[in-house]
């Protein structure tokens, strides 16, 4: 895949969120829509585009642990604090950046976790789990070696601790299951289909409505 591609060409160990989300994308992964700005104007014109509230984020295959370093701005309401979240973030950052991505924010309080590990023994294995920021602490995980068939993916979600939200939950309607397993599905394709792939880490997923959409992401690459 040319985005893959490039970043090796680069040098790149990892994939930017930005280009990390086109590889998912091109694999029919719901993600947010977003645009890479490289000043305060296009920042503005972008969150104009998808309408307020945006999101801001510093964007570079470099930045990993954005929310720690203080590089996210969420719920931006106008120009205004566009522009001051736009300057904030290239401070703190205190290195060059591709750019800041112009997020849209997506509403849903259920949060999971996606991902791919390459196995030395079995190959690319694609893992679902609980996500947001207790993903490391809970540890609620599961795996199915790639590829996978959407009888794989459902037994996924039947075996996930937790799985109680998947369904209907405070209100919430239930996880759109064929969509969830199409997102396993083509991730354990990614891995498959791209030997330099050697970890994703979509994290986190969030339910929108009953729809899943890729909210953050990242593309570890091998040799």
């Amino acid at each position: 895949m040319e985005t893959i591609t490039q970043a090796l060409k680069a040098g790149q160990r990892t994939l930017s969120e930005y280009q990390s989300k086109q590889v998912l994308s091109a694999y029919g992964i719901p993600v947010t829509r977003e645009f890479l700005a490289r000043n305060k104007g296009e920042a503005a014109d972008f969150a104009k585009k998808l309408g307020y509230p945006v999101v801001l984020k510093g964007c570079s295959p470099a930045l990993s642990h954005k929310t720690e370093r203080q590089l996210v701005a969420l719920k931006l309401r106008d120009e205004k604090e566009v522009a001051e979240a736009f300057e904030a973030i290239t401070e703190r950052a205190g290195e060059p950046m591709d750019g800041i991505l112009v997020q849209e924010m997506i509403p849903g309080s259920r949060e999971l976790v996606v991902g791919l590990t390459r196995d030395e023994q079995f190959g690319p294995c694609a893992m679902l789990g609980l996500g947001g920021i207790f993903v490391e602490v809970l540890k609620q995980v599961t795996f199915r070696i790639a590829p996978l068939e959407k009888r794989d993916a459902f037994d996924m979600m039947d075996e996930l601790p937790g799985k109680k939200i998947l369904e209907a939950f405070r209100g919430e309607p239930p996880v759109d299951r064929d969509a969830l397993a199409q997102i396993l599905i083509a991730v354990g394709n990614i891995g498959l289909e791209n030997d330099a792939v050697k970890e994703i880490d979509i994290n986190p997923l969030i339910i929108s409505g009953t729809k899943p959409v890729a909210v953050d992401a990242l593309v570890v690459l091998g040799k």
